[in-house]
């Protein structure tokens, strides 16, 4: 078990990345505004992305190559699609997720400068982690911040549910007018993930086995399955929260990244008392922090990779060329949009929701085919939770779509 333990890393990177807008955003707000009604829809699309997301490490230690070596040999078009989809939409998730973090520090350490500085001094700090510790620190640091996470979001729960006098009422709910149908779909768009992490997912575990060199596909499903969970978790407690917080407040929430930060942590604070102030500060914090740090480094690692392929020209400081260009493409889009974190998070999620289908399926033909090797290519249960999974994630996007 100590060994198994010591082998948990892109799981946990995983976990680190995935949990932020879609967890302290995005269910915070169904809680907010459903109750409990959505919590279909969080445990549905869990289900069904698990097949796709898990993917990712289950090739890359099996084949010893990331998945975009693998759409490579699917075909060029599928590794010059990824590539184009990853550019179109890089930039937006990288602003919306700094954008969030940026307004909680404003409202966790104060407002004496602004959001925009605020935003340039995190992407600063999560820039030298990331160049002067490389992967081997960011894996320490996500297993210290997705502990303290899961920790403060468990207490917080515990307390909100403990000053809750009336019970919630279970009953589910299925959205039907467009303003509805379109926060659901955002709000599965991006839970637990976008689809495209399956790919960062594989990165990391190919950077795990260089520093391990016992990074085995069975130890990497294991890590995978305890950072999925942690994702399911957590998710299920921000959902909680909203919903024993924030239901039935008559409170709406403000754009404003700033704003909407100071909402979120004072409505816990007057619901639950002042002790909670930093517990859901901290937590909320941590969320977007981790995913900021998370998303900072695998955009820039996966277009590096996939432009090496692509153009066959290998690059030593390919990933420097793609974390910079990241860095101030995100403070441009800031500067520009930094009034409209909603706006920006509705073109994420849902960006992220319609595209998911494009890599469900070539993620599952990719897992299934002989270049994977036949000891760890999909079972047949995951085979129809596979075929299951696309359907379910084609049917939304064309229900979604004819709403509009």
């Amino acid at each position: 078990m100590i060994h198994k333990i010591k082998n948990l890393g892109p799981g946990l990177l995983f976990a680190g990345a995935a949990i932020g807008v879609s967890h302290l955003v995005q269910s915070t707000r169904a809680g907010a505004d459903f109750g409990l009604g959505l919590l279909w829809a969080l445990l549905l699309v869990n289900i069904f992305k698990y097949p796709f997301f898990q993917f990712g490490p289950r090739y890359a230690t099996a084949t010893g190559e990331s998945l975009l070596d693998g759409y490579k040999k699917l075909g060029k078009g599928i590794l010059t699609t990824y590539f184009i989809l990853s550019i179109a939409t890089m930039f937006t998730i990288q602003t919306a997720v700094t954008i969030v973090t940026a307004g909680l520090a404003s409202t966790l350490f104060g407002d004496f400068i602004s959001i925009e500085i605020w935003t340039i001094i995190i992407l600063v700090i999560c820039l030298s982690l990331l160049l002067f510790g490389k992967y081997k620190l960011l894996d320490k640091l996500m297993k210290i911040i997705v502990l303290t996470l899961t920790i403060s979001t468990i207490i917080a729960v515990y307390m909100a549910y403990s000053k809750t006098s009336t019970p919630l009422s279970i009953k589910q709910i299925l959205p039907s007018n467009s303003l509805e149908i379109a926060f659901l779909i955002a709000f599965m768009g991006w839970m637990p993930a976008p689809l495209d992490i399956s790919v960062w997912q594989s990165l990391w575990a190919i950077e795990k086995n260089k520093e391990t060199k016992v990074y085995t596909p069975k130890s990497a499903l294991f890590d995978f399955n305890i950072g999925y969970l942690s994702t399911i978790i957590i998710g299920i407690g921000f959902l909680m929260l909203g919903a024993y917080v924030m239901f039935n407040s008559g409170e709406t929430f403000s754009n404003s990244a700033g704003v909407f930060s100071g909402q979120l942590i004072n409505m816990y604070t007057n619901s639950l008392g002042n002790w909670a102030h930093y517990i859901i500060a901290i937590a909320a914090f941590t969320t977007m922090f981790s995913t900021t740090i998370t998303t900072l480094d695998a955009s820039p690692r996966a277009m590096n990779r996939a432009s090496e392929l692509l153009f066959q020209k290998p690059s030593k400081y390919g990933y420097l060329i793609w974390i910079t260009l990241l860095t101030i493409g995100t403070i441009c889009i800031f500067f520009f949009l930094n009034s409209e974190m909603g706006l920006l998070i509705k073109i994420a999620t849902i960006l992220s929701f319609i595209t998911a289908p494009f890599y469900a399926i070539i993620n599952y033909r990719l897992i299934s085919s002989h270049h994977t090797p036949k000891e760890w290519r999909p079972s047949n249960q995951l085979h129809v939770l596979s075929w299951l999974g696309i359907i379910f994630l084609i049917g939304f996007s064309i229900w979604y779509l004819s709403t509009l």
